[in-house]
């Protein structure tokens, strides 16, 4: 499929020459050796995990497990954040280095099992090619099978868009991912072990990670649709190419109204499915693969693509159920090898693994209500998904991002306006180049409900630009009308520009191509913890319109502010702690910078702030503790992004919802911290229900119920449930309908106890009142003890 005619693809900064990084043969930095005959175990640092925040990120179907916390009698190594170290790159910037026959990483299942994942790096070989080898994958002490790895997916070099020369500078992209299936379900407390068998092959295996989980059975053929294999030939073995047969039942499925079935299988694809007004799906990721790549011209390369903008685009297009596994080992960014491209509008990508291609998904619109929900994407040698030119009312949500070659999420208005995208409730891990995720323009942008962690070179955990070409306010492609980026957690995000010679902070902003001046920017309700740098930075241009509201910064590499342009911006509830400069702020624009103080801030402010001019050496606190943490072992390691126990009233102040109500008494009045003021529903209505919105899942354990405390107000009793969710769609119940009485003589109040079941959205629903045919709420007040 030919390329839409454009520019190349957008060159990064490029990396500075100077800096000439050669690792050991084995591929590793220095370790720490563990002493001892097995069983051992790392002495690795805690440090927070990105995957399994409450309320935050992609829901995921595995049980995440570190290498630096398993049984090993390997080496240590880390924690580092130097670009180029192999620990670096690393989640938690930590792992286990193997180099020995009989050496190990053995970790217990804490939940049944039936597939692995694991992470693992092996050194490239002497041409650059990479190396192909073996661990032995043993289940109580019992040899199950031999699982191949290799390294000719990793190994970069030299400036962008890189190379695959060994002798060249900057090596990087070290690791790489592979899966199996056990055969069985093992139960918890199974001891899983990758062992080294030999080095002959390799002389060293380092383990990061591994994800353990339950894979469902295989979805069968759904009634009436076409298969591939069996209407059309392809073949599942993937002996022979299955291109033109796969093309074929796509193009059936569409003259025909039918949906087209991919079973089990592995399927050779060497160029793009080009699919418009379809749904293809598979028996599930691990079952239906598609991969594969023309053996003589190398820009052609298994993708499901819709057709450009320029050919009239693709719509109401399902991808379902499959994975799409690729063979890309470099980077031409003018190569269309991505797993998923072209112009999709009112079209779903649902439950895609992809792997090994370019890009997850390079959209290039104009586009319109486009989503990609429920994947995964790994191990990418460039952005993991980039809505590009002129997308618009589209979605990345519930999706796990982990090693790509670049940006992990990404918005680019190249010429042609983005407009009202979202991406929300993701996992962006280990992006080994720019930022985690990032809007480069566009109009009404939310970012919200992630988790980022583990920026690598180059780029921050979140990013808001006027940067890069076809970005300004002529085309109505910059930064403009209301940007929202709620409820994040960022870890160890931010990292030091090889061409800046500077750290970038794990927020930024940038007005390199013009100042952002027409948005307002509303950045809440988020964690930013152990930033490699600075926490918050402005650089190029000017900023303006930045709004900070209960931000919690813990842990901060350097500055909680570094202000290297003008702006301005209001802090309201912004508490910041360990942050490794005596003085918070760096500041040399003076009062080109403004700052609007509202209440509740702490710990990130200083009038003089500094200017030294010189740019300080970081001090990582690995999640708070400077220096490391000591010898300590947790198999599941204390996670500081689940902030410590709030003791004051946690609806106060929060954005809340009803069923409707009388006259002026709306449901914020419930919420304002007053007593006299008070909701009231309709009359003779019932039921009737009052939901606030907590900002993250919060461990609710009692609530007080009020109303005005004048003696007025005769003694009545409400019959009201609770009930709680963490995304505003499926409500569980927290306490049946329950009789409260409300006496002027004890105050008019009621308490209700929970049990603390995490939730962010909390109703109550009115169901009776014995003093007046409504429901009545002066206030409720929410408290985790």
């Amino acid at each position: 499929m030919t390329p839409p005619p454009a520019g190349p693809r957008l060159f990064r900064r490029s990396l500075s020459a100077s800096l000439s990084l050669a690792l050991a043969a084995a591929g590793t930095a220095a370790a720490v050796v563990l002493a001892g005959a097995p069983p051992a175990q790392a002495a690795a640092v805690p440090a927070p995990s990105p995957v399994g925040i409450s309320g935050r990120g992609a829901t995921v179907p595995f049980k995440e497990q570190e290498a630096e916390y398993a049984a090993t009698n390997g080496s240590l190594i880390g924690p580092d954040r130097l670009y180029g170290s192999l620990p670096s790159e690393a989640s938690g910037r930590q792992a286990v280095t193997l180099d020995a026959a009989g050496e190990y990483v053995e970790f217990t299942l804490t939940a049944p099992a039936n597939a692995m994942t694991f992470r693992y790096s092996l050194p490239d070989n002497a041409a650059g090619t990479g190396r192909d080898s073996s661990l032995d994958l043993r289940v109580n002490g019992s040899s199950l099978k031999s699982v191949p790895v290799t390294s000719k997916y990793g190994w970069y070099y030299g400036g962008y868009p890189f190379n695959n020369n060994p002798g060249d500078t900057n090596p990087h992209h070290f690791y790489d991912e592979t899966r199996t299936m056990f055969g069985s379900t093992l139960a918890a407390g199974t001891k899983v072990r990758l062992q080294v068998t030999s080095t002959a092959a390799s002389p060293s295996f380092t383990i990061d990670l591994a994800d353990f989980e339950q894979v469902g059975a295989p979805v069968g053929k759904p009634s009436g649709a076409l298969d591939v294999v069996s209407d059309f030939g392809a073949d599942p073995t993937g002996g022979s190419d299955s291109t033109a047969k796969i093309q074929a039942a796509v193009d059936a499925g569409r003259t025909q109204g039918k949906e087209v079935y991919i079973p089990q299988g592995t399927f050779q694809v060497q160029d793009h499915i080009v699919v418009d007004k379809v749904t293809l799906r598979g028996a599930g990721p691990w079952y239906s693969v598609l991969t594969g790549r023309h053996p003589t011209d190398r820009g052609k390369a298994v993708g499901v693509y819709g057709k450009y903008s320029a050919q009239g685009g693709s719509s109401n297009v399902t991808l379902k159920d499959f994975a799409i596994i690729g063979d890309i080992r470099e980077r031409v960014d003018n190569d269309q090898v991505n797993a998923i491209g072209g112009a999709m509008s009112n079209s779903v990508v649902d439950n895609v693994w992809m792997q090994h291609t370019k890009c997850g998904a390079w959209m290039d619109g104009p586009m319109d209500n486009f989503t990609i929900r429920n994947s995964r994407i790994l191990d990418q040698t460039a952005d993991g998904v980039n809505f590009h030119y002129g997308v618009t009312n589209s979605t990345v949500t519930n999706t796990f991002v982990r090693n790509t070659g670049d940006d992990g999420l990404a918005m680019w208005a190249e010429n042609v306006p983005n407009v009202k995208n979202k991406f929300t409730f993701n996992t962006v891990i280990l992006p080994i180049l720019a930022n985690n995720i990032v809007t480069y323009g566009g109009k009404d942008i939310t970012i919200s409900d992630n988790v980022m962690s583990d920026t690598i070179s180059n780029g921050g955990g979140l990013h808001i630009a006027n940067r890069y070409p076809g970005v300004n306010s002529g085309q109505g492609t910059a930064v403009s009308g209301t940007h929202t980026a709620a409820r994040n957690t960022l870890i160890r995000t931010g990292n030091n520009d090889f061409n800046w010679h500077f750290g970038v902070g794990a927020i930024w902003f940038s007005g390199l191509n013009e100042p952002i001046a027409n948005a307002t920017i509303n950045i809440t309700d988020s964690e930013i913890l152990d930033s490699s740098y600075a926490a918050i930075h402005l650089i190029e241009g000017a900023s303006n319109g930045l709004h900070f509201d209960n931000i919690k910064i813990d842990g901060a590499g350097t500055y909680a502010l570094q202000i290297q342009s003008p702006g301005t911006a209001s802090f309201n509830k912004v508490v910041a702690t360990h942050i490794a400069q005596s003085n918070p702020i760096h500041n040399c624009v003076g009062s080109g910078f403004q700052i609007t103080q509202g209440t509740g801030n702490s710990g990130w402010y200083a009038n003089p702030p500094a200017c030294t001019g010189v740019w300080p050496a970081p001090v990582w606190t690995n999640g708070g503790v400077p220096g490391g943490g000591g010898p300590t072992d947790p198999t599941d390691p204390t996670d500081p992004t689940d902030p410590p126990e709030e003791t004051g009233n946690l609806a106060q102040g929060r954005p809340v919802t009803e069923s409707g109500h009388a006259d002026v008494y709306g449901a914020s009045n419930a919420v304002d911290g007053n007593a006299n003021s008070y909701w009231e529903s309709r009359n003779n209505a019932f039921p009737q229900s009052v939901t606030v919105d907590l900002g993250a899942a919060k461990a609710v354990k009692r609530l007080v119920l009020k109303l005005p405390p004048a003696a007025a107000w005769a003694t009545r009793t409400q019959t009201i449930g609770v009930t709680g969710s963490t995304d505003n769609s499926a409500y569980n119940s927290l306490k049946a309908p329950t009789g409260y009485t409300f006496n002027p003589s004890g105050g008019n109040t009621a308490t209700v106890t929970l049990a603390g079941t995490p939730v962010r959205y909390l109703r109550l629903t009115f169901t009776a009142n014995t003093g007046w045919p409504a429901g009545q709420l002066s206030e409720v007040e929410a408290y985790t003890s």
